[in-house]
């Protein structure tokens, strides 16, 4: 599954001034079909109609050989930022084998300011795989939540192993990551498929050549069992825990292993363990499908509409994109870019999905798609899809790619096993979205050549005898489909199931008092929403 770290919550001007777009898919993966959410009590099945097992909860009493992560003591040092603290957390490499080597694990927290009853730890994740939930906390969720949630709680976070400042995933230098992002996903020859295989077999070999220690050990299940080390060194005797997008994945398998020590936990734009790679890529094309139609509708409000004038349908504001996309793919546009990059469909089509995650990017694109379809300047777009890739100026680039396929490739078998599989597919994908299915099949080719087998698999979570769970679904989020967080609900046996009858991914702090106010409660005092509860 390729998702993004959520968007930052907006509650302020000042915190809408500190958010940006930090994407953790790559758009070289991706993508989905409409299918029914699986109904509670039901076993869950896969595309090849197999009954999906659950995931089993680990024993209650902790394994003698994990006995030292488990008593170890965190050295809390300076951040250099006002009120945070940052450690560092030793993890096992291999929990089959725990005498085998750690992993070094980054962590950060800052107390709670208040004078209230402590509620303990409330630990964040903003998603992705690849998103860095350290610099979540530090740039947004512990300055930005709630004043109310930062007075009782100690705000917490730990990049995943693999992420960020946690022993970082490493693949391509930021030249070869720049040729990669180019790459073309929608092949026209078989020259250009070839071109396409190459760029992912060099992504992956790069891979496994500069991370073969870690590759074997960056998967959910590893990362779970790290954060229930972390809450044992903190102190507290069950997990608090805000999950978005992929985080909501990682939070349900804590609670899947470790039922019994779920605190109060919240799912936000759900995930749903129980597809395979094919039928999630699949879901999500359909989910940005959806997210397009509803930019579609808007652009053609606003006078000066790149993409087609009033009263224009959907589906001729998408086809007008589709022409713009393969002129780019004929002749990109120059963007002012200090190491000559230019505009093609790729760079393009990445600037597009990116902008599909949050309504507030709408009218930023409309000025990236005037400029480049009216003026021939690509510069608009190119800086979209920088901020998908978290390039920065000087050409360097996040590990996010590079972390975000190292766990997906990991978590499940890969949705393709060549490009012959992929061609068979396209009408499906195409169905799925006209706009973005075509690129969004082949972009699902990334995992296929992985130098790691997966050790994942499609799998229910029900975490028998957890606490009440809070799982949030968005009826039109375009990266983590409505229907995957019903599915999630009725897998989980304490679940409650909370909607957001809107646009974007994920739903807490995007500015509906009545989804911020159950959740706030939720966090504070225990009690879940009402079952079934929807917000607008």
């Amino acid at each position: 599954m390729h998702t993004r770290p959520s968007p930052r919550p907006r509650r302020t001007r000042d915190a809408r001034s500190r958010t940006t777009a930090r994407l953790t898919a790559t758009l070289l993966t991706a993508a989905a079909l409409l299918v029914s959410a699986c109904s509670g009590g039901s076993p869950s099945t896969s595309v090849g109609g197999t009954v999906q097992a659950g995931l089993a909860a680990l024993p209650r009493a902790t394994p003698s050989a994990l006995t030292p992560y488990y008593g170890q003591r965190l050295r809390w040092r300076d951040c250099g930022a006002p009120g945070f603290q940052c450690a560092t957390m030793k993890a096992p490499l291999d929990y089959a084998d725990p005498g085998a080597g750690t992993v070094r694990l980054a962590v950060s927290r800052k107390k709670a300011t208040g004078t209230g009853k402590p509620l303990g730890s409330l630990l964040v994740n903003p998603g992705g795989p690849g998103g860095s939930a350290v610099g979540y906390l530090q740039q947004y969720a512990a300055l930005g939540y709630p004043a109310r949630i930062r007075a009782r709680y100690d705000m917490v976070a730990v990049d995943p192993r693999g992420v960020a400042r946690s022993e970082p995933v490493q693949c391509l230098d930021g030249r070869q990551m720049d040729a990669y992002t180019q790459t073309d996903v929608t092949p026209d020859d078989q020259r250009e498929r070839k071109a396409l295989v190459a760029a992912d077999r060099t992504f992956a070999e790069s891979c496994g050549t500069r991370s073969a220690r870690l590759l074997r050990h960056v998967s959910t299940v590893e990362a779970a069992r790290d954060m229930d080390i972390l809450r044992a060194v903190l102190g507290d005797r069950k997990l608090n825990y805000v999950g978005a997008s992929y985080g909501t994945f990682l939070g349900a398998t804590y609670a899947g292993l470790f039922p019994g020590r779920v605190g109060r936990m919240v799912l936000d734009g759900a995930m749903d363990p129980s597809l395979d790679a094919r039928r999630l890529n699949l879901d999500q094309t359909a989910g940005f499908e959806t997210a397009f139609q509803a930019f579609a509708k808007d652009c053609v409000r606003h006078p000066g509409c790149p993409l087609g004038a009033k009263g224009a349908t959907p589906a001729q504001v998408g086809d007008r994109l589709r022409a713009f996309f393969r002129a780019l793919d004929a002749r990109p546009v120059p963007a002012g870019d200090a190491d000559g990059r230019r505009v093609g469909e790729a760079l393009a089509t990445t600037a597009v999905i990116v902008s599909m995650y949050d309504e507030a990017s709408w009218a930023q694109l409309r000025e990236a798609l005037t400029s480049a379809m009216k003026e021939h300047d690509g510069t608009g777009l190119l800086a979209l899809s920088d901020s998908y890739y978290e390039r920065d100026a000087n050409g360097h680039y996040s590990n996010l790619m590079m972390a975000n396929a190292a766990v997906n490739c990991l978590d499940l078998p890969a949705a393709f096993s060549g490009p012959e599989e992929v061609e068979k597919a396209l009408p499906a994908f195409e169905k799925a979205s006209p706009v973005f299915g075509p690129g969004l099949a082949w972009a699902s080719l990334n995992c296929t050549y992985w130098p790691v087998r997966a050790t994942g698999e499609p799998h229910r979570i029900t975490a028998e005898g957890a606490a009440p769970i809070v799982v949030v679904g968005t009826v039109r989020d375009p990266a983590t489909p409505y229907r995957w967080a019903r599915s999630l609900a009725a897998q989980l046996s304490s679940a409650r199931l909370l909607t957001y009858d809107g646009d974007g991914h994920t739903a807490y702090g995007r500015g509906s008092a009545c989804i911020d106010t159950a959740i706030d409660t939720y966090l504070l005092q225990g009690t879940p929403p009402a079952a079934r509860k929807r917000c607008s």
